[in-house]
């Protein structure tokens, strides 16, 4: 066939009712989509000489390519063991794929927030098409989804919908009150009180009488009273009625479509304790919102970028107690372990207690092994993006967990070229790096995107072996 004249990327040719579809990538980093056969209402510019249709990579051909090769569209993947791959450069799906290719885990290969949007400056409808068109390229034909992430305001949620977003994670984290385990009695009444109990569908009282007595799970006993369930009420019931104002909102906007709705309350100051999961989902499951993750805050601390900080003895116990929880409600839902890149430590125990209904998400560790190539390819860029990020680590950490030390990072005039990529192995150097993303793509955008068109093998291949670590102790408890 003449598209087999161009240079296209083997993995994404497909031939579907008589057309063929490849993409196409030029010495340059230049990438369209050729389509030869039924061009239907595809733009682009006709090339007379391999007799096919060179069509950019742009919203539209997004679309169309969309409605003749379904599997590019994302799916509700509801409570199979999952793992999300976050993207803030959206080069990245042909590395995520080739480590999630033959795991059996069920990828989310579009995962953007707000937060990270605003900072990048992409739309999400740039992060589902660049994600989209990531999938073609490698030739990824499983399901996939798409996770609007961090949602913390009814008026974000309409353009990841229009986008078709199929993942909504809401976080009503501005509305969980951390001081509720210290308010004394007449505090705790007060500020029970003035919750939003038409939204609850409750009134105090009955909510009261709902959570007395001992709830027996597998291996734990549950021991509930009048002033737990208040002090429950208080931290969670305004989380709670914003998370059914939030869900409604998703639903009225999907117009009968499906969709996975996952509940984080993890980006708090305070741990979700085992009474706590429980009145959250018991109350959940009355309001009749369709969620099927819940990110709870755990025992230590799940910082971006590094591994599990704290006790593994105690995070076991605690993991052990969540899981218990869930086989209690029916196995209706799964784990959810937010902030979790790097932590390999915690997937094993993670996968032990929950037996597969897991959700992992990462995010910005993808964008880290970019700057790992550069590292090696261009190290003067390096070392300039790493002394912006020590500049901006103060200002940029603001709305993140992480506790980074720069004193404690090497000074890039003091190392050898050879050693640059060691830094993304640092710890503090790590953190800053990471949390500072916004800042070094508002400067070195151009050349950052200009580095990884040049060494776009080396970045997917090192995503992969990245990603690889991750997704072992969950390729081997769904195998």
């Amino acid at each position: 066939m003449a598209i087999d004249s161009l240079p296209i990327l083997p993995e994404s040719r497909v031939a579907q009712h008589g057309s063929q579809f490849a993409m196409v990538a030029y010495a340059d980093g230049c990438k369209c989509l050729a389509v030869s056969g039924e061009i239907g209402r595809f733009e682009g510019s006709f090339d007379t000489t391999h007799d096919v249709l060179l069509a950019p990579l742009n919203t539209h051909n997004a679309s169309i390519l969309r409605n003749r090769l379904p599997w590019l569209r994302p799916v509700p993947l509801g409570t199979q063991t999952s793992a999300g791959f976050g993207d803030r450069l959206g080069c990245a799906t042909p590395g995520h794929v080739l480590a999630v290719r033959g795991t059996g885990v069920a990828p989310i290969f579009a995962q953007q927030s707000v937060r990270e949007n605003a900072r990048t400056g992409r739309t999400p409808q740039q992060v589902m098409d660049d994600a989209m068109w990531g999938v073609f390229e490698a030739g990824w034909q499983e399901w996939w989804g798409a996770d609007a992430d961090h949602l913390k305001q009814v008026e974000d949620i309409k353009p990841f919908v229009e986008a078709g977003f199929t993942f909504f994670t809401i976080d009503p984290g501005n509305h969980v009150d951390d001081q509720a385990a210290d308010d004394d009695p007449a505090s705790l009444r007060a500020k029970a009180a003035a919750l939003d109990w038409a939204t609850l569908d409750t009134t105090l009282d009955d909510l009261l009488r709902r959570y007395q007595g001992q709830v027996r799970l597998d291996g734990l006993t549950l021991e509930l009273s009048e002033e737990a369930a208040l002090r429950a009420a208080v931290k969670y019931g305004a989380a709670i009625a914003h998370t059914k104002r939030m869900a409604s909102t998703i639903q009225s906007l999907s117009a009968g479509r499906s969709f996975d709705l996952e509940v984080s309350v993890d980006e708090t100051a305070t741990t979700t304790s085992h009474i706590e999961h429980y009145v959250i989902v018991s109350e959940l499951l009355r309001l009749n919102v369709p969620f099927v993750s819940l990110a709870p805050r755990f025992v230590g601390r799940f910082e971006k970028g590094v591994d599990y900080i704290g006790s593994v003895t105690e995070l076991d116990i605690d993991l052990a107690a969540h899981a218990a929880l869930i086989r209690h409600f029916g196995n209706r839902y799964k784990l959810s372990l937010h902030t979790g890149s790097d932590k390999f430590g915690v997937y094993p125990v993670a996968m032990r207690h929950t037996r597969g209904l897991l959700h992992l998400k990462t995010a910005g560790t993808s964008y880290l092994e970019a700057l790992r190539v550069m590292a090696s390819v261009d190290p003067a860029l390096f070392r300039q993006v790493m002394r912006l990020a020590c500049d901006r680590y103060a200002e940029d950490r603001r709305t993140y967990h992480v506790s980074a030390d720069l004193r404690k990072v090497p000074p890039v005039e003091m190392m050898t070229d050879t050693d640059l990529p060691a830094l993304l192995n640092h710890f503090d150097a790590r953190q800053a790096l990471h949390v500072t993303f916004g800042s070094v793509l508002d400067q070195f955008n151009a050349a950052l995107r200009a580095m990884l068109h040049t060494h776009s093998a080396a970045y997917h291949a090192a995503l992969k072996t990245h990603f690889d670590r991750h997704l072992a102790a969950l390729r081997r408890r769904v195998q």
